[in-house]
C-alpha cells in the first residue's frame, strides 16, 4: 500500500481538478453566452428564454452583474431544493431513480463508515504486528488495515462481527430502497398520462402463410383470438437502407448550411470545395451547387427507396405492432402465451416510439439466439485479453517495478514529488483512458444481439460493462498488482508461503483503488458538470450553422443519462466499499464523498440538463439490484480467503453461513418485488381504462395510435393505412383470401383447433 504522503499527493491534484472544474462551471454559466448550454432543459420545455435577447452590446455575452458573481454557487443548494414528486414529474422515473443510486450509496456507507472507524480501525492499529514483521515491505497506513493483525490473532472476531453487522444492514437499505421504488414505479404507471405503448404488444415471428401476406395474417390472427379488444396494426418494414439515405441527407444539408452561411458573410468570394474524398483532392466546384445537386440527387434515390419498401414483400418482416382497445386487452396478449407452439406469435410490451432502436427490428427473430450466442464468445475473449494492458498499467503503481523496466528514468524517477506523483496519480489517470473506448465497443455488441429498445441496449450494455469492470478493473488490479508487487518474495520462499502472501497483500492494493476514485469519481464527477465538450461544440455549430432560432436549438446537444456505462461505474464504488469496508476501512471516507459529490452534480443535470431519450418506468432498477447482492457476495468470499491465510480456521468458519443468508436474501427480494419490472397487474390495467374512458369518453383511440409505430424516416403522405376493425365489428365472419379445404376425402379425426397454422382454426366468431 502506498504511503500517506502519495495519498496526500494524489488528493491535493484531483481536489485542485474537482474544484477548478466546478468553479470554471460555477462561472461559465451565468455568461448569457452560455445559457443554453447549461440550461437547455428549459429551452426544451419552452419556459426559459435567452437573457441575450433583453441585453444589448457586451452584456448579451458577458455578465457585467457583478452581484451574480457573489452567488454563482447557488446552483448547489439549488440542485438540491426540488421535491422528488416535482423531479419526477419534471424529468420522469428513470431520472429520478437514478439520482436514487447515489443517495443509496450515502445510506450504506456512512454508518459503515461510522461503525468501522469506532471499532476496526483502532483495533488494527493497535495491533503492531507490522512493526514486528521484517519480511513485508509497508507503511504507516498499512497499520489502519487488517494487515496489521497477527495470524491467529482473536481480534479476527471483531471483523467477523463486523462483517455480519454491515451484511445485515446492507440488507435491510436494500430491501426498504427495493420496495420504494416498486411503489414509485406503481405509483408512476398508474397516474402516468396515455402513451401509445400502454395499448400496443409487440408481436414478433408471424408465421408464413401460403395464402395471406403478413397484414391479413396479423389482422386475423387477433381478429379471432382477440375480438373483443384488438383495435389495429402496423407491419415493421425493413427500411434500413432508406434510413442510411435520410441521414446522409441531413449531413449533406448541414455542409450546405455551413457554406451558404459562409457566402452569406462574405457575399464577394463563392466558397468552394474539391469533390474527391473528404474534400482532400480531386476538382474544385462551387460548394453550393454542389452540395444542392447532392442533396436532389439523394432526395430521388431516397424517393425510388421509399417506393421499393413499400412495394417489395421481401421489405415486410414477419413482426408487427398491434394495438388494442384497452389497456387491459393489451396486457393480457403481451403477457400470455398465444398458441401451443411457443416459438411463434410471440408477444411483449411495445416499447414507447422514441425507445425504439428501429435497426434492429429488421433482424429476423430465428437469428437473435445465435447473435447473442456470438457476442457472448466476444465479451469473453474481450474481457480475458484486455487483462494484459491492465497488467501493464498497474506495473506503473510500483516504482521499483517501472525502474527495473525502464532503468534509464531511474534518475528522473527518484526524485520525490515525481515518485509520489507516479504512484499515487498516473495509475488511476492511465487506467480511466484504457477505459474511454470500451462502452462504445460494448453497445456495439449489444447492438449486433438484436435488442429492439434503446432502454434495453443500455440495461445489456451496463451488463457487460459491470462484468468487464469486475474482472479488469477489479480482480485484475489485485491480482497482477499483488503478482508485481511480491513477485521477489515469490521466488524466495516455499511454495506453501505464497497463499499466505498473497492474502497478507490483498488489503496492500487499497492505495490504487483510492487514487482511482478520487480521478474517476471527485475530478470526473466534476468534469461532467462543466460540459466541456458540448459547450465547445455548442459555439462551433453557433457560429457555422445556425441561421434561426430552430437552427439554434438544434445546436443545443442536452445529453442524457448514460446508464449503459455511468451505472457500472457506479457499480464497482459499491464493490469497494463492500470489500475493504471490513479489510481498509480508509477506502470509505473516499468512496463518501465521491456519492455525495455525485447526488448534487447529477441532480443539477437532470433538472436543467440532460433530456432522456426514453422513459422505462425505472425498468433498470432490478438490474442494480442484482449487481448489489453479487457486489455484497464477493465481499464475503474475499475476506473468507483472506482470512483462511491467517490461521483463523475457526473464525473462517463462523463466514460461511454470510454468502448463503445473502443469496437467501436475493430470491426474498426478487420473488417480493421483481413481479412489478416484469408484467403489469391487470387490476391496474382496468383501473386505468375506467378513468379514461370517465375522464374522455370522446376519445378516438384509432386516430391517436394511428401514426405512433410508422417508420420515422416515413413522411406524413406515405402512412399505410392502418387494419380497422369498423366493418368487421358489424359482421360476425372474419374476411379471409384463404382458400377454402373443405374437400378432404374423409372426416379429420382432429378437431378445428388443432390445425398446423395457429391462429387459422376459427375464421367465424361465436354467436
Amino acid at each position: 500500500m502506498g504511503s500517506l504522503n502519495d495519498i496526500g499527493i494524489a488528493a491535493g491534484i484531483n481536489i485542485l481538478s474537482a474544484l477548478g472544474f466546478l468553479l470554471a462551471f460555477a462561472l461559465l454559466r451565468i455568461q448569457p453566452i452560455n445559457d443554453r448550454v447549461y440550461f437547455p432543459r428549459w429551452y426544451l420545455k419552452g419556459t426559459r428564454s435567452s437573457p441575450r435577447g433583453t441585453r444589448a452590446g457586451f452584456s448579451k455575452f458577458v455578465n457585467a452583474d457583478m452581484s451574480t458573481y457573489l452567488r454563482f454557487l447557488n446552483w448547489m443548494p439549488a440542485a438540491l431544493q426540488m421535491p422528488e414528486p416535482e423531479l419526477i414529474e419534471h424529468a420522469g422515473l428513470d431520472s429520478a431513480v437514478y439520482v436514487r443510486i447515489y443517495l443509496l450509496g450515502l445510506k450504506i456507507f456512512v454508518p459503515i463508515a461510522v461503525l468501522a472507524f469506532i471499532v476496526l480501525v483502532p483495533v488494527n492499529w493497535t495491533s503492531g504486528t507490522l512493526e514486528n514483521e521484517k519480511t513485508l515491505n509497508y507503511d504507516e497506513i498499512d497499520k489502519l488495515s487488517i494487515s496489521n493483525l497477527g495470524k491467529g490473532s482473536k481480534r479476527f472476531w471483531a471483523h467477523i462481527v463486523m462483517a455480519y453487522v454491515f451484511t445485515f444492514w446492507t440488507f435491510y437499505v436494500l430491501y426498504h430502497e427495493y420496495k420504494v421504488v416498486t411503489t414509485m414505479r406503481l405509483r408512476f404507471l398508474a397516474n402516468q398520462n396515455r402513451r401509445p405503448d400502454q395499448y400496443t404488444v409487440l408481436v414478433r415471428n408471424v408465421p408464413p402463410d401460403t395464402d395471406e401476406t403478413v397484414s391479413e395474417h396479423v389482422e386475423h390472427f387477433f381478429a379471432v383470438n382477440h375480438r373483443d379488444h384488438y383495435l389495429s396494426h402496423q407491419i415493421v418494414y425493413n427500411a434500413n437502407a432508406l434510413a442510411g439515405l435520410v441521414e446522409k441527407k441531413k449531413g449533406l444539408h448541414n455542409w450546405l448550411v455551413y457554406y451558404e452561411n459562409q457566402h452569406a458573410r462574405r457575399p464577394a468570394k463563392k466558397p468552394t470545395v474539391k469533390t474527391g474524398l473528404w474534400g482532400l483532392w480531386g476538382q474544385r466546384v462551387d460548394a453550393i451547387e454542389y452540395y444542392k445537386s447532392a442533396i436532389e440527387e439523394l432526395c430521388k434515390q431516397e424517393d425510388e427507396e421509399r417506393q421499393k419498401v413499400m412495394s417489395d414483400p421481401n421489405s415486410i418482416m414477419p413482426a408487427a405492432f398491434v394495438s388494442f382497445k384497452s389497456q387491459w386487452g393489451a396486457a393480457v396478449c403481451a403477457q400470455t402465451q398465444q398458441t401451443s407452439n411457443p416459438t411463434v406469435w410471440l408477444t411483449e410490451w411495445a416499447p414507447e416510439p422514441r425507445d425504439i432502436y428501429w435497426p434492429n427490428l429488421a433482424i429476423p427473430f430465428v437469428e437473435l439466439s445465435v447473435r447473442r450466442l456470438i457476442m457472448a464468445i466476444a465479451v469473453f475473449f474481450l474481457t480475458f485479453f484486455f487483462m494484459i494492458p491492465i497488467a501493464f498499467v498497474q506495473s506503473l503503481a510500483n516504482v521499483d517495478d517501472l525502474e527495473r523496466v525502464l532503468p534509464f528514468l531511474k534518475p528522473i524517477i527518484e526524485r520525490n514529488s515525481l515518485k509520489s506523483v507516479i504512484q499515487g496519480f498516473l495509475p488511476g489517470i492511465a487506467l480511466k483512458i484504457f477505459l474511454i473506448l470500451l462502452p462504445m465497443i460494448l453497445m456495439t455488441m449489444s447492438k449486433i444481439e438484436g435488442h429492439i429498445s434503446i432502454s434495453g441496449l443500455d440495461r445489456t450494455t451496463a451488463s457487460k460493462y459491470f462484468l468487464f469492470i469486475f474482472v479488469n478493473v477489479f480482480l485484475g488490479s489485485v491480482i497482477t498488482g499483488t503478482a508485481f508487487q511480491q513477485l521477489d518474495t515469490f521466488i524466495h520462499q516455499p511454495a506453501n508461503k505464497i497463499p499466505e502472501t498473497v492474502g497478507e497483500s490483498i488489503p496492500m492494493k487499497a492505495t490504487f483503488f483510492i487514487t482511482y476514485v478520487m480521478v474517476d469519481g471527485w475530478a470526473g464527477v466534476a468534469a461532467e458538470v462543466l460540459r466541456l465538450k458540448p459547450l465547445v461544440m455548442f459555439h462551433i455549430k453557433n457560429a457555422l450553422l445556425v441561421r434561426t432560432e430552430q437552427d439554434r436549438e438544434q445546436a443545443m446537444d442536452p445529453g442524457s443519462l448514460d446508464f449503459g456505462t455511468t451505472e457500472p461505474r457506479i457499480q464497482l464504488y459499491f464493490l469497494l466499499g463492500l470489500v475493504y469496508a471490513v479489510v481498509t476501512p480508509i477506502l470509505l471516507p473516499f468512496i463518501i464523498v465521491f456519492f455525495s459529490l455525485a447526488y448534487l452534480v447529477f441532480r443539477h443535470q437532470i433538472i436543467n440538463v440532460y433530456s432522456q431519450q426514453y422513459e422505462s418506468g425505472a425498468l433498470f432498477w432490478p438490474d442494480v439490484q442484482r449487481r448489489l447482492v453479487a457486489a455484497l457476495i464477493v465481499s464475503q468470499i474475499l475476506l473468507l480467503g483472506l482470512l483462511s491465510t491467517q490461521e483463523a480456521e475457526k473464525s473462517t468458519v463462523a463466514l460461511l453461513p454470510l454468502p448463503v443468508l445473502t443469496i437467501w436474501f436475493h430470491y426474498v427480494c426478487k420473488g417480493r418485488f421483481e413481479p412489478a419490472f416484469i408484467k403489469f397487474p391487470l387490476q391496474e390495467a382496468m383501473v386505468k381504462d375506467t378513468l379514461e374512458r370517465a375522464n374522455d369518453p370522446t376519445l378516438n383511440l384509432r386516430e391517436y395510435l394511428k401514426d405512433a409505430y410508422v417508420h420515422p424516416v416515413f413522411q406524413k403522405n406515405d402512412m399505410y393505412e392502418l387494419v380497422a376493425m369498423d366493418e368487421e365489428e358489424k359482421n360476425p365472419l372474419v374476411a379471409t383470401r384463404r382458400q377454402a379445404r373443405m374437400n378432404t376425402p374423409v372426416d379429420s379425426k382432429f378437431n378445428s383447433s388443432s390445425g398446423t397454422n395457429e391462429g387459422e382454426f376459427s375464421r367465424m366468431r361465436p354467436a
